[in-house]
Formats: structure tokens, sequence, C-alpha cells
């Protein structure tokens, strides 16, 4: 088996730390920055989530592989993080709707990863220190050539990448005699947040990410929506002034992670950086309209500047993360628009929060 003599790997953290690993397939090297997933479930859906593009994944489960993958658990059209660093890797899997391994499922996509490593002490690792940037690489005689190269990486704050992964022409989801219309901005967009739209009497077309107010409304949307992705919210200049737009003309408007952050922007809030950011599907969050708990998928590693959102007099605080007490939600006063931090959709995660998007389909109504 072509597993059975594999390359010595490694991952060189920007700060030089050093961990050792076994390349999974091909030889190679890969950068990103280095975070963690702590879902015990879903890698696949984790693996081709437009959010994690140019991020190096440590995935917090001990076995990645087991249950091999299957062609409609894919949230895009293919593989988008940098590379995966895992503890065990297992080449063989069982499952009964499986189509086929993980490992062939990589070689496809042209993905670099690495096992072996020992990643209780890897996660704990950026925990303290914070999310980073890194290399994983087999060329393990070539450090100083790695530490060159990684010291060229630009860092994750202040980085556009919705170009990266948004669509670069405009399609269309579901049933076109649906009741309603939505019209999305890709910033990132995943198939499960279309498959909820869509389920739920909508026809959505898909716009690319520097698509502008006048592109959309030109279809005539029952609503609007802003989709999650990767990168800083920052720099989407494009897709802050639209919607501001369609705030001001208070059309249905709804936000998901880096949608979210960009309606806050929209509206003058500023978003900062976090220390190793949420990525899971067990993170629990307050509604603070119902006073009830949701356990939710998260990914992202940016968040709305709390104090700015208490104290802007037309937004209002809708849902608080119970771990940090970040701000999970956000709701513009008197108009119709809302967004959250995390993922209704799940895949991976529980569906505790699917209420949203019956709540946005009201607002069509």
């Amino acid at each position: 088996m072509k597993y059975k003599s594999r390359k010595k790997a490694i991952l060189l953290l920007a700060d030089g730390t050093i961990f050792y690993g076994k390349a999974i397939g091909k030889e190679g090297t890969a950068f990103g920055e280095v975070c963690f997933n702590t879902g015990m479930t879903g890698y696949q859906e984790i693996f081709t989530d437009p959010s994690y593009f140019g991020q190096l994944m440590v995935t917090a489960n001990v076995h990645i592989g087991n249950y091999g993958v299957n062609a409609s658990e894919v949230e895009s059209d293919s593989i988008k993080i940098a590379g995966l660093i895992c503890k065990n890797f297992s080449y063989n899997y069982s499952r009964i709707d499986s189509n086929g391994s993980l490992l062939d499922f990589f070689e496809a996509n042209n993905l670099f990863a690495i096992s072996d490593v020992d990643t209780r002490a890897l996660v704990s690792y950026i925990r303290e220190n914070g999310a980073m940037n890194a290399v994983i690489s087999t060329e393990i005689d070539n450090m100083e050539g790695l530490k060159q190269q990684l010291s060229e990486v630009p860092n994750m704050e202040g980085l556009e990448l919705a170009s990266k992964v948004s669509t670069k022409e405009p399609y269309y989801f579901g049933d076109e005699n649906a009741s309603y219309k939505i019209a999305a901005l890709d910033i990132g967009i995943k198939k499960n947040i279309l498959r909820n739209f869509a389920k739920r009497d909508a026809y959505i077309k898909v716009f690319p990410f520097d698509a502008t107010f006048e592109d959309l409304s030109a279809w005539n949307p029952d609503g609007y929506f802003l989709s999650n992705g990767p990168g800083d919210p920052e720099p989407l200049s494009e897709a802050q002034a639209l919607a501001k737009t369609v705030i001001e003309k208070n059309l249905p408007l709804f936000g998901i992670c880096l949608g979210h952050q960009v309606i806050a922007l929209a509206n003058g809030v500023s978003t900062y950086k976090m220390h190793n950011g949420h990525r899971g599907i067990n993170h629990p969050v307050k509604n603070l309209k119902t006073g009830k708990g949701e356990i939710t998928s998260q990914n992202h590693g940016f968040a709305v500047q709390r104090e700015e959102a208490e104290s802007h007099p037309d937004l209002e605080i809708t849902h608080l993360h119970l771990n940090d007490n970040t701000v999970a939600g956000l709701a513009v006063k008197n108009k119709k628009c809302f967004s959250v931090q995390y993922h209704p959709e799940a895949s991976p995660g529980p569906h505790d929060s699917s209420y949203l998007f019956d709540e946005f389909i009201a607002l069509l109504k």
C-alpha cells in the first residue's frame, strides 16, 4: 500500500515552534494560518467550507478519515483548507454510503496533509499563544528556507479572501416557481445555507462578492442575504456599501458569520481578530430575546466589538456566546435586518438555530 513508507514531516509555527509528524499521502509543503476545530464529526464539511480558505486545519478529534467521504456532504465545489494536521489518519474506512476514502479525496483536490502530530499539545499551544501563520512540509532538511518563506506569508488581519472563493458569475439555486426570491451575496457561501432557503420555498440567485446593490436589486428579490466566508471583513467595502443601502431602504437582510461582521461594519461598529477564534460544533449561545440556550456550529476568527455594539443607538445585541460573552447576534432596531456570528445551517453541527431561517422567511412575507 502507498502509505507503508511515509515521509517524515514537520509543522513549523511563525514563532519558531516545531511539531513533528508524517506525510499522509504525497510529499509537499503548505502554508496558512494554523487553527483548530473541536468537532468530533463532520470533517468533510469542514474541509470544504470556504470560510477556512487559507488555513491549516488542526482536527481535535483523534481519528480522521474513518468514515470516508460522501459526494453529497460537500459545502463547496472543492477542498478549501490550505492543509490538514491530525493525530491518527484512517486509510481504511467503513460506512454504508461512503463514496471513497478521504485520502483519495485529498489526492483529487491536491491537498497536502500530515498526521502523527501530538494534536493535544498543539491545540493547547494555539489556545495559549493564538492562531498564527505556519507551514507543514516534508522538506525537513530545508528549515531555513521554510522559515524565510513563512515570514513572507501575509497575516490574516487585513487580508481580503472572499474574492478567492466567491463565484465568478451569478447562478441560481432551487425551484424558480418558489414563493420567495432571495438575492445572496457570495463571500464564501456554504451549500447547506442554500439548501435551507430552498426547502423553505425560496429561489436564490447567488451573486459574486463585488456585486452592487443595483446588481442584486435588478432581479427584484424579496430579501437579501450576506453569506459566511474567509478572511478579514474590513476590506470588503463593496459588501458593506451594499448592506448599508439595503438597511437604509428597510429591505429584509440576513447575515451569517462574515455577513454578520459586514453588517456591523456597515453600521459603523468595528471588528477585531480574535486570539484563536471559535471553531467547533458545540458552542453555547444565549438568545437574549427568549432566554433560551442554543448549542451552535461556529467557525470564525474575527468578531464584532461588543462595547461599540452596546452603545450603538440603532443596534441590539440578540445573542451572546456564553464561553467568552462575545457578540453572537445583532439586529438593527426598526429595520428588517438581523445577523448571527454562528452557523444555523449546521453542516456539521446541531440544528438548534435553524429557526433563524424561518424568521428570515417570515420577514419576506
